[in-house]
């Protein structure tokens, strides 16, 4: 058994699992650890907990911060809003098809990450050379996704509430069109997009349970047996447990609940 805790760099980021070693930390302390990018800052949001197995041994949490980490890393965020001015001024210079999202230090300053968005490659290597001479030292660009871009800049959803990346989701999943379906949702992509353009990751969070209360429905275009006749079924509603269907006779679409409809055919 192993001793873990869970460490996050950005206030909606991947959570990252250290060694406390014997330090006693608790949720919401700030800690400085040991990373393969370098020293950082993070904040503790899992505390300790024990695990079975580890597939690699965990880099280890230096310390508590102090008041003086503390200081530093308000300092770097002062550089850090200086450096994306300067670099958004060399970008234009160069004449470079990217758009500049965000410039991140490491802690110890060993390294200073630009991340961007472009739509094909872009050869930046004259850019670096620039910056590093300005920066003096080590310098990544990173091109990243248009759902990391909206993570990172935030914004507000087609319901009108903050986009739940830049809320509370730490990871992407995988969003299909399957899931639209299976919700009886409209296809327009204006609907079921989000801001990055995307699907909405939102589409995700009932999608086991339409997928679990669908097994057994009849499926669309089923005939069914109502009671006003026979119909064709429309559409299913697993979460109002009703069913939308076409009278045969009428042609007017009518709802049921599913016990009142009986299934004419197999699906």
């Amino acid at each position: 058994m192993s001793i873990v805790v869970g460490v996050r760099f950005k206030s909606v980021g991947k959570i990252y699992y250290f060694d406390p070693s014997s330090l006693s930390l608790e949720r919401g302390d700030r800690v400085i650890v040991e990373t393969s990018r370098g020293i950082e800052l993070g904040e503790l949001v899992l505390p300790a907990r024990q695990v079975d197995t580890l597939t690699s041994p965990l880099k280890p949490v230096l310390r508590k911060a102090t008041a003086h980490d503390l200081a530093i890393s308000e300092r770097l965020k002062k550089e850090e809003k200086e450096a994306l001015l300067i670099c958004q001024e060399k970008i234009e210079n160069h004449r470079l098809e990217m758009k500049l999202i965000d410039v991140e230090y490491s802690f110890d300053r060993s390294k200073l990450t630009f991340y961007f968005t472009a739509d094909g490659r872009v050869d930046f290597r004259e850019l670096v050379k620039d910056l590093a001479s300005v920066f003096h030292t080590r310098i990544e660009l990173r091109q990243i996704g248009v759902r990391d871009e909206a993570k990172a800049l935030g914004g507000l959803g087609p319901c009108g509430r903050s986009i739940c990346c830049a809320t509370f989701l730490g990871d992407f999943v995988p969003v299909s069109i399957k899931m639209a379906k299976e919700q009886n949702l409209s296809l327009n992509p204006a609907k079921i997009s989000g801001i990055c353009g995307r699907l909405l990751c939102c589409l995700k969070y009932e999608s086991d349970d339409y997928s679990s209360k669908n097994t057994g429905y009849p499926r669309k275009n089923s005939l069914v047996e109502t009671p006003l006749g026979e119909a064709k079924v429309v559409s299913v509603r697993a979460k109002k447990g009703t069913l939308r269907v076409r009278l045969l006779e009428s042609g007017k679409e009518q709802e049921f609940p599913l016990e009142e409809v009986d299934l004419l055919e197999k699906n």
